[in-house]
Order: C-alpha cells, then sequence, then structure tokens
C-alpha cells in the first residue's frame, strides 16, 4: 500500500511540476543554474569513473584473451562496445543518482523544514513547478551530454591504459573501437541517459519535497532518494535494454 501511495503522490506531484510556470524569465534563469550544478559541476566525478573503467576494462579484456586465435584489436572492440551500450549511461548514472540526487533531496528537504517552500505556497508561486521543472529540464539537457563525454573519455582510458600497460597496442586498440561500430548504439545509450536523467531528479526531488521533521529527516530523505533513483534507473535498464535492442 505504501508503494502505491508514494506513486499516486508522484504522478500528482509531477502534474504540478509541468504546469505553465509564473514566470518565464525567472524560470529560465533557474534552468541555467541548475545546467551548472547538475552537469558541469558533475563533469570532473564523470571523467575520473570514465576513465578508470576504461583502462579496467581494456586490462581485463587483455588479461583474460589467453586464446592466441582471437586477434588482440577485441580488445578495443570490447571496451567501445562496454562503454557505450553500459557504463557511460547506466554506471554514470548511478553515480550522479548519489552525487546530483542526494543533494536535490537535501536542498528541497532543507527548504521544507524550513518552511521556504510553505512561504512560496503563501505567495502564490508554484513550489513544485518553481523548485522541480527547471532541475527536470537541466537532467535533459546535460545528462546525455555526460554521456557522450563519458564514452570518449572511456574510450580513451582504454586506450592510454593498452599502452602503458603493453596489454594492447595503439594500432590493434584504434582499430577495434573501428570495427564494425554500429552508430545506433550511442543512440541507444543517449536515450537511456535522458530517461535516467528525468527519473533521478524527479526522484530525488519528491522525497525532498515531501520531507517532515528536521535535520534527521532531511538526511533519511537523502538516503531514500539514492536508494530509489537507483533501483528505478536499474529497472528501466532492463525494460529499455529489452525495448530498444
Amino acid at each position: 500500500m505504501n508503494f502505491f501511495f508514494n506513486l499516486g503522490r508522484y504522478i500528482l506531484l509531477m502534474r504540478r511540476v509541468f504546469s505553465k510556470p509564473d514566470d518565464s524569465r525567472e524560470y529560465f534563469k533557474a534552468i541555467g543554474k541548475e545546467i551548472v550544478f547538475i552537469g558541469y559541476n558533475s563533469l570532473l566525478i564523470v571523467f575520473v569513473i570514465s576513465f578508470f573503467i576504461g583502462a579496467v576494462i581494456t586490462i581485463q579484456t587483455a588479461y583474460n584473451m589467453t586464446n592466441p586465435i582471437l586477434p588482440t584489436y577485441l580488445v578495443g572492440l570490447g571496451t567501445r562496445d562496454s562503454m557505450i551500450l553500459e557504463f557511460s549511461s547506466t554506471i554514470v548514472a548511478i553515480v550522479l543518482a548519489g552525487k546530483v540526487g542526494s543533494s536535490i533531496a537535501s536542498q528541497i528537504g532543507t527548504m521544507r523544514v524550513t518552511e521556504q517552500i510553505d512561504a512560496l505556497e503563501i505567495m502564490g508561486v508554484n513550489s513544485a513547478s518553481f523548485l522541480i521543472s527547471p532541475k527536470i529540464i537541466a537532467s535533459l539537457c546535460t545528462f546525455p551530454i555526460l554521456c557522450l563525454l563519458s564514452m570518449v573519455v572511456g574510450i580513451f582510458g582504454g586506450w592510454i591504459a593498452g599502452e602503458f600497460t603493453g596489454a594492447v597496442s595503439s594500432d590493434q586498440y584504434i582499430y577495434g573501437i573501428q570495427y564494425m561500430f554500429i552508430p545506433y548504439y550511442m543512440v541507444y545509450s543517449v536515450i537511456k541517459s535522458v530517461f535516467f536523467g528525468v527519473i533521478i531528479t524527479s526522484i530525488s526531488s519528491y522525497f525532498g519535497y515531501f520531507t517532515t521533521g528536521g535535520a534527521l529527516e532531511v538526511g533519511q530523505s537523502s538516503t531514500k532518494a539514492v536508494v530509489n533513483s537507483t533501483l528505478v534507473v536499474l529497472l528501466f535498464n532492463l525494460i529499455l535494454t529489452s525495448i530498444l535492442l
């Protein structure tokens, strides 16, 4: 019953979120700020994680290819497809659920317990649209870009790892990442990242918006936001993979 209660309340909140904004000028300013917060401020962690994931995939693939019949360019191909199909969308989204999702839930939750949201409602402002909608729009703009950058950095990290460890030569690695490349895989990954961005920001905002109590409850809402958004991301990853591939 608790699941259906939260689901119904989430749907009703999203109806308020996507209503017409009260002040278009302030609305677009808020979107710009959220793009910086969600996208630009997440660049470093996305780059670092993608680089090391690509490096690890390359090394593990190379050292598990003990069969001399298998060509070494398959290391580059494996790194490319692993980053594009799964890691650059799903793993990065899970990491951002922890970074971005917890921050959103804490920010909105703090506003709720300090009665700032109540003050907005008293002034006649649609607080759901004012606080949550810019975050969702910003995620739609930034998550696909972060996903594409993650692909590039991850493949580059694999090349660096292969070069410095001697696991695969540069020529073979580069040939591998070009071999039988399917552009649709990138489209598939970007589509997933769009869904994941909306899931993370909307669920995190939901738990922050309905926070009750004090500072302790804000922390609990942040934890719930990360856990639930991660679970829904994994669920939709399975659904979207079944539909799109």
